[in-house]
């Protein structure tokens, strides 16, 4: 399933994300040449409707090309393009299809043939030698531009101070490209705001062009009060026997509207994020980093409204009901700037 190529193939910078399935027909794995080695490793499109990666990157090879009339690229870059069918179609994923960002090695999910096209990319790019791995993602929700590391390594950090202040740190879900690749070098997810948004491009396609620019990732610790750092504690999901929706029309579920407002929102215990129906317990499955249920820790249902049972804040909180399906409602943080790494 997997193309792998040494070039770019002709037309392909003009190509919008969804007409990339009729080009390259499958995911594709891009090497490219350039003046330092290792290479920095790029994926786009893990989620056929994320475009900002796609045209980050089209965007930078575009420029370099006029600029010289060739990429004479800073470092040699490894560009793979995912779930491109998907894109044709504006989707997360097709139906039938897993999650293209749940799939890769150290998943916990039923083997499937993308499965293998995920490691087939690790063990690609593990021979040829990695620099560094940036996986470029859009938001569905409102959400400041934020990076996302899986590991609490100075040099990580480092690579997400790069992109801004705002990291989080996550170690679910599991089957992440960003997991995947921690194993081999530095390695960053960058969420860059919602589709279409040309602030979002412009800074995922400056984040790319600094890396490349790197010498070296530093080792050194990340001042404090250049960044803030958050843990994910849990994932919020919907139950799948839940019926939900945000208008008043009748449904298990109720959610607040504004919820998507409340991301990154430090939210006090009583916040409430919706009404639900008697009998349905809190309606939601959460999650920990070691598969715990941990609902009842921050959630409790007070005369029909599903509230926080502590002050947590959130992230990825959505109305896209979609999304709420196939991924979840949101994620649950901690402040986490007490454990910054000193010297290595």
């Amino acid at each position: 399933m997997l193309q792998e190529l040494d070039d770019l193939p002709e037309g392909l910078l003009e190509a919008e994300s969804h007409e990339l399935d009729r080009l390259l027909g499958a995911p594709t794995l891009i090497h490219l040449p350039g003046a330092r080695e290792p290479t920095l490793f790029v994926s786009v499109l893990m989620h056929g409707n994320e475009t900002v990666g796609w045209e980050a990157i089209r965007t930078l090879l575009r420029e370099r090309l006029e600029r010289f009339g060739e990429l004479r690229l800073p470092r040699a870059l490894s560009i793979f393009i995912g779930n491109v069918s998907a894109a044709a179609s504006g989707v997360r994923h097709l139906p039938g299809q897993p999650d293209y960002n749940r799939v890769w090695p150290g998943t916990d999910r039923a083997h499937t043939p993308e499965h293998d096209l995920m490691a087939e990319v690790v063990r690609i790019m593990a021979e040829r030698g990695l620099f560094a791995s940036l996986d470029i993602h859009n938001n569905t929700g409102s959400n400041p531009h934020y990076a996302c590391v899986n590991r609490i390594d100075n040099r990580f950090l480092n690579l997400a101070n790069l992109f801004g202040r705002i990291v989080v740190y996550f170690t679910r879900p599991a089957g992440v490209q960003s997991l995947a690749m921690a194993q081999l070098c530095p390695s960053v997810t960058v969420e860059c705001g919602k589709v279409g948004e040309q602030q979002g491009i412009e800074h995922a396609r400056d984040f790319i062009e600094a890396a490349l620019h790197l010498a070296r990732i530093s080792p050194h610790p990340v001042a404090p009060q250049d960044i803030d750092l958050f843990h994910t504690v849990a994932q919020v999901k919907i139950r799948e026997d839940v019926g939900f929706g945000f208008s008043p029309e009748e449904a298990d579920l109720q959610l607040n509207p504004a919820l998507e407002h409340l991301n990154f929102c430090e939210l006090p215990r009583g916040t409430a994020f919706g009404r639900i129906a008697p009998g349905l317990g809190i309606g939601l499955d959460v999650r920990d980093e070691r598969d715990r249920d941990v609902g009842e820790r921050y959630f409790h249902v007070e005369d029909h409204e599903l509230r926080l049972h502590q002050p947590v804040m959130p992230s990825m909180l959505t109305s896209n009901q979609v999304v709420i399906r196939q991924d979840c409602l949101c994620y649950l943080m901690e402040r986490y700037a007490d454990h910054l790494p000193t010297e290595d």
